[in-house]
């Protein structure tokens, strides 16, 4: 069951984790984290003091831990359910494509956290994201794809540098408002760009 702080100023309240996460993601995105302090975040989600956050967690790297920690799991989760729905590597990237371009345009403060926020300066420990779960679920599926002659036979790291690289940027720019429309406009175009750059051409496809 999931912890739960009263705040004795509002007895009727009560402030989750799950919020006190919630808050941090949003300052996180809109002012960088260290921009962010523990005072933002305890106002944020109306704490009276930050020694009730403590109750939570100690450190603001300790909500970033948790955050980041929280958003991969989801992340690898969904990546567990895209795998089981369909056969095809090339099937796969397409939905896990979809999954990054819908959050870039419903849920942005979590693709900012992953992809602008730059978290190897605050979470030194943490492995690089290419080294984590989901990611490491991505490159399997790279890795199948190269097998089963759907994708060039290349390194699998080349694979996702040359595919990722495409999306990747295109979201960056879409999140930093370099370019002007949601994620949603530009999503087939950077999958057919992706896509190309590793796809195993057949004899008929080179027509």
């Amino acid at each position: 069951m999931e912890q739960e702080l009263d705040i004795e100023a509002t007895p009727n309240k009560t402030v989750s984790q799950d919020e006190i996460l919630q808050a941090a993601l949003k300052l996180f995105a809109q002012k960088g984290y260290f921009n962010t302090s523990l005072t933002d975040i305890k106002d944020s989600v109306g704490l009276k003091t930050t020694n009730n956050l403590y109750q939570f967690f100690k450190t603001k790297q300790a909500i970033a831990e948790a955050l980041r920690e929280h958003i991969l799991d989801s992340f690898s989760i969904s990546i567990d359910d895209i795998r089981r729905r369909n056969r095809k590597a090339s099937e796969q990237l397409r939905e896990v494509v979809d999954l990054m371009f819908r959050l870039t345009d419903e849920a942005p403060d979590i693709m900012k956290f992953l992809l602008l926020g730059k978290t190897g300066e605050f979470l030194p420990d943490a492995p690089p994201l290419l080294e984590t779960a989901p990611f490491n679920k991505i490159r399997k599926i790279l890795q199948a794809g190269i097998k089963d002659g759907e994708i060039k036979a290349i390194d699998p790291l080349l694979a996702y540098a040359y595919f990722f690289g495409i999306i990747n940027q295109t979201l960056v720019l879409v999140l930093d408002q370099t370019l002007p429309k949601n994620a949603d406009s530009y999503q087939s175009q950077a999958w057919m760009m992706a896509w190309n750059c590793i796809e195993k051409k057949t004899a008929v496809g080179r027509i």
